[in-house]
């Protein structure tokens, strides 16, 4: 009898596109959901009748109460090699092995300078304009060079969004909690003293942070009242390190020049919800990661792991970090 394995968050239906599963197919039936099923009580009844979940970064939590309510469940993949929102224990417990997959920094660093120069120089305003008979131009696009590119977080990601900043003959420099001066010297950016005159200082400010209790709420009210009028913000890490109420506010009662984000506290993004709609704001949904050659990466690991668990020596195994 083969086993059943369900691929969520397939939104583009490409799941089984971009990577080979024949080397599974005697062996697993995959079904592709392209619609993000939220509720745990929904997830329970849709996966019941699944052995294996495939699933996309942390777009589904797995916490214990669910886990145990997925009796059938013997293989859970997610993509990337970290993952906050499993469960390991409740895993352990109901002998659900967790593995991951590898997965490139490229493709979120391209993303946030899409944002960034999208925001600059009004693309999508003057593009719409264009489109709908508007008029010929109506924005004055902010200068790159010689501004001063703020980065909270000089990790894989950010270093190389500062190598492009500094390509463009950008000042930048970066702060985090445990950034060394030897590290900033690596890279080639300056340390900034504080996040506090990180902020009041950049003309641009890119968030490129992992989600902890440290970070979450990092960027507030306080900390965006230190923004210049004429200052942007990107935010393509994680939601929660950004107070979306205050980023809000400042976007509507025009405290910054625009904001460009690509996670959000709710995702899928609620039909309404004021992030749609905001003044100065340019979003995307949730797009950091996603690229053909990252989704090939993705689905075609999410294969062997299937076929290493199958023959009994489970490969890329998850732990909590």
């Amino acid at each position: 009898m083969r086993l059943r394995c369900a691929v969520l968050d397939d939104f583009q239906k490409v799941a089984t596109e971009v990577a080979d599963w024949s080397a599974v197919a005697d062996d697993v039936e995959v079904v592709s959901f392209d619609r993000h099923i939220d509720g745990e009580d929904a997830l329970a009844a849709a996966l019941a009748d699944f052995d294996i979940v495939v699933t996309l970064r942390e777009r589904v939590p797995f916490p214990a109460s669910l886990i145990a309510r997925l009796p059938r469940l013997k293989l859970l993949v997610a993509s990337g090699m970290r993952n906050s929102v499993i469960d390991y224990g409740a895993a352990e417990a109901h002998g659900v092995t967790v593995c991951g997959t590898a997965s490139s920094s490229t493709p979120p660093v391209e993303l946030t300078w899409a944002l960034l120069l999208g925001l600059a120089r009004g693309i999508v305003e003057e593009s719409g304009e264009l489109r709908s008979g508007g008029p010929w131009q109506s924005t004055v696009g902010a200068d790159l060079h010689g501004r001063r590119l703020g980065l909270l977080g000089l990790g894989k990601i950010g270093s190389r969004v500062a190598q492009v900043g500094l390509a463009f003959g950008m000042r930048v420099h970066a702060w985090s909690q445990n950034l060394s001066r030897e590290r900033a010297d690596e890279v080639g950016v300056e340390l900034a003293p504080s996040k506090e005159d990180l902020l009041a200082k950049s003309d641009f400010v890119s968030v490129h942070l992992a989600l902890s209790d440290r970070t979450r709420g990092l960027v507030g009210p306080a900390e965006l009242a230190l923004l210049k009028p004429t200052a942007y913000l990107v935010n393509t890490s994680r939601a929660a390190i950004v107070d979306q109420d205050a980023l809000l506010a400042a976007l509507y009662e025009g405290r910054i020049a625009g904001a460009g984000v690509d996670v959000f506290d709710v995702e899928p993004l609620p039909a309404g919800h004021p992030m749609r709609t905001a003044p100065r704001l340019l979003a995307t949904p949730h797009l950091g990661y996603v690229s053909r050659a990252n989704y090939a990466t993705y689905y075609g690991q999410a294969v062997e792991n299937i076929r290493a668990f199958l023959a009994g020596a489970p490969i890329r195994l998850l732990a909590p970090h």
